[in-house]
């Protein structure tokens, strides 16, 4: 295929940690630019729960995420572009991205997923995938039963029409029970699907948006090297590590180190549904460089206030719901300078207890601004050469 070119689209390296593949860059996007590593929210249905774009851009954010999934079902494509895409429906200035679906459909519809380490929160949602082929998966909608087919060119031209600046292609995500040969099928069929999503893409390509191929391969190192050498060899902008990644940590970090080691050097590395604080500061070492996951908001709305785990006997969270709250006094967070910081966990612990709203959108706020701090506190260790002394001030290792 022929190399593709994305005007109003950039990538720069701007410094290296010497001890790491950890690096910083600028992402140029038609909607701004972002420095990196950087951790993206997701709004999931075209918001964040619990808080307006306004308040997460005063907490810092600086790019958001859609899912292609949900927004398929309800309101529709059609209806958000009658709106004049996402930002606008959202009111929102910065960039964003879309997922292709893929992860979504193929999670609610394999049994086990509670056992991989990037489903481990989910509900018991009933199975709604009926059906995958070459042409595509067929599955039916939570919402009201409805029959849906969504194949490479479908999931690129919805994708249009949010108009999101940064989009996926359609992928199977297998999970990791999964044995290797359907893996192996799975993949192969996944890169066949990212061909047509390539093509139908340049179609229409007019310059607004970039598009990533996503590695699978599941948690096989040959099949990851596989993977990733396909994505490095088509003309991608970005590159995500997708699918399968473990059952454990470790075994994750391992899947991750086989993708990184193929990917295109010089094009941006997102690492999809990964959040937790010490994984971040690992993927970074890896040359990961953005993250996405709603472990930071969903953990708000059920109490938990992220802190520093070298602060916290290495947990990288507190529950406010919990009992010993209730009169401390102390600010939620003093080294964290956001609007919720200010409260006292006393008061938010409160909150919660009387079912108050407030209590999970003064948390996510939180959440939001420190998850920010973090991404600045990479980016300023690589830059001054203090990576591992700063990961060490963070996670106590």
């Amino acid at each position: 295929m022929t190399e593709i070119e994305y005007p109003n689209f950039s990538f720069k390296i701007s410094a290296q940690d010497p001890h790491s593949k950890g690096r910083c860059g600028v992402l140029e996007t038609p909607h701004g630019s972002i420095e990196t590593p950087n951790f993206i929210f997701c709004g999931t249905k075209a918001a964040i729960k619990g808080v307006s774009t306004a308040q997460a851009k005063e907490a810092g954010v600086d790019i958001i995420l859609s899912n292609t999934y949900h927004l398929l079902i309800q309101p529709g494509p059609d209806i958000v572009a009658a709106h004049g895409g996402l930002h606008k429906m959202m009111n929102w200035d910065g960039p964003m991205l879309t997922d292709s679906g893929g992860f979504q459909i193929f999670s609610l519809g394999h049994g086990g997923v509670a056992q991989e380490i990037k489903g481990r929160n989910r509900t018991h949602n009933p199975r709604t995938l009926k059906k995958i082929d070459e042409e595509g998966a067929v599955f039916r909608s939570y919402l009201d039963g409805q029959i849906h087919r969504l194949t490479p060119e479908l999931s690129i031209d919805i994708q249009r029409k949010l108009g999101a600046d940064l989009i996926l292609v359609l992928d199977e995500c297998t999970p990791f029970h999964i044995d290797r040969d359907y893996t192996a099928r799975s993949m192969e069929r996944s890169h066949r699907w990212e061909l047509r999503s390539l093509k139908e893409f340049e179609k229409s390509h007019n310059g607004r948006q970039a598009l990533y191929g996503i590695v699978q391969g599941g948690v096989y190192p040959d099949l990851r090297k596989e993977s990733a050498t396909f994505v490095a060899q088509n003309p991608f902008f970005g590159q995500a590590i997708g699918g399968s990644l473990g059952g454990q940590k470790e075994q994750m970090r391992e899947v991750v180190s086989y993708a990184c080691n193929y990917l295109h050097p010089e094009r941006p590395t997102h690492l999809l549904g990964i959040g937790g604080l010490a994984d971040i500061w690992h993927g970074v070492t890896l040359g990961v460089d953005t993250f996405d996951c709603v472990h930071p908001t969903r953990l708000a709305r059920h109490g938990g206030a992220l802190v520093m785990p070298s602060l916290n006997a290495g947990k990288e969270h507190i529950n406010l719901k919990n009992a010993c709250y209730k009169k401390d006094y102390t600010p939620l967070d003093p080294e964290c300078n956001n609007y919720s910081s200010k409260f006292t966990r006393a008061y938010i612990h409160y909150l919660f207890k009387a079912n108050e709203l407030l209590a999970g959108t003064l948390l996510t706020i939180h959440n939001m601004a420190f998850m920010m701090r973090l991404a600045k506190d990479i980016r300023n260790a690589i830059k001054t050469n203090r990576f591992q002394e700063t990961q060490k001030l963070w996670l106590n290792y």
